[in-house]
């Protein structure tokens, strides 16, 4: 191995979960910043670095140098905003095309600092954009050496069926990002991750973890839990408990809400609504309830004593939801750092 370290700054770092990540790696992470000041506790509490509230888009390339000390191999990181890449470019609102030029505001930042080494996390269909495609020209006219592709979670051992995109780069060499799955290696499953948790019920708090919470259940969605079938559909329900919008043939088509996770499978991917049973797949496959935010965080794979929530403050399910849900899983940021660790070592 080498003795040069690798300082890490990253862009739209959120609750820290690439940074922590590469950090399980032997990074060494300097700061994280983002926007939304409901980050900085789980981030620096966990990362032990600093964070910086700042909108990316107002940042200057010696802000961010300044951070870096000076023999360092320089690591700019980050995962801008993905929700522009995606939806179709023409339903977007003006807040949403704010967010399309993060992407370019992180082209302009690698112009300005040319770190040595780049990560970039998205969604696999931001590669159909054209800030994509300008990004990839920035690193190119500046000589690094880019290796993008679209990865499955459960390759890595996250419980959940997930895609993302993940693109390195270098100024000091060739480099490539592998992911390679054991062979007969079992994929990692809901019952894997979440079956140990103590059971509660809808509304439901444990007394021991905060986030083991799950959310309220009106009369009407409590009886569609319990007719709920783990991988199933709405369609396993009698007539009587069908939403309107269900009956509808605009509706009809509509399956991946309301429905309970399988036991012995990945979960689907979370997002930020993950706590609720209407918008996904996220019914618990055996308790009548929605998932809790400690059972989302844990299949994001944070690990289970990963710090959310100052001690005298209550989850609130929506925002905490929101960080949980737009994170970086912690094992793909890991396995990023394990892909440029050995990149700098083979120099």
């Amino acid at each position: 191995m080498t003795d040069q370290v690798i300082e890490t700054v990253d862009l739209f770092c959120g609750a820290g979960g690439l940074s922590y990540g590469l950090g399980q790696a032997n990074l060494k992470i300097i700061a994280g910043i983002d926007i939304d000041p409901a980050c900085k506790f789980p981030y620096t509490e966990n990362t032990g670095a600093k964070f910086i509230e700042a909108d990316v888009s107002t940042l200057k390339g010696s802000d961010i140098n300044a951070l870096y000390s000076n023999r360092a191999i320089r690591l700019l990181a980050g995962c801008a905003p993905c929700q522009p890449f995606s939806t179709l470019a023409n339903s977007m609102t003006s807040h949403d095309h704010k967010k399309w030029s993060m992407l370019e505001h992180f082209a302009r930042l690698v112009r300005e600092v040319e770190p040595e080494l780049i990560t970039m996390e998205n969604v696999p269909r931001v590669i159909r954009h054209s800030p994509y495609n300008e990004f990839i020209r920035t690193l190119t006219d500046l000589g690094y050496n880019v290796d993008a592709k679209c990865i499955r979670c459960t390759d890595l051992g996250i419980p959940q069926d997930r895609r993302r995109f993940v693109l390195v780069a270098s100024k000091l060499g060739e480099i490539e990002f592998n992911v390679t799955k054991k062979e007969n290696e079992p994929v990692a499953t809901v019952r894997d991750a979440i079956a140990h948790l103590s059971k509660i019920g809808a509304g439901e708090c444990d007394p021991n973890d905060p986030l083991h919470k799950s959310r309220s259940l009106a009369p009407i969605n409590l009886k569609r839990m319990k007719a709920s079938k783990p991988g199933g559909t709405w369609e396993d329900w009698p007539e009587s408990l069908r939403a309107e919008c269900h009956k509808r043939s605009t509706g009809a088509s509509y399956k991946s809400v309301y429905s309970r996770m399988e036991w012995d499978k990945p979960s689907p991917t979370i997002t930020t609504q993950c706590f609720s049973f209407g918008t996904g797949r996220f019914g618990h496959p055996e308790q009548n309830r929605a998932i809790t935010l400690r059972e989302a965080a844990i299949l994001q794979s944070f690990p289970e004593n990963y710090i959310f929530l100052q001690s005298d403050k209550e989850a609130i399910l929506q925002s905490l939801g929101r960080l949980i849900g737009n994170a970086v899983p912690p094992k793909l940021g890991e396995a990023v750092g394990e892909c440029l660790t050995t990149h700098i070592a083979k120099r």
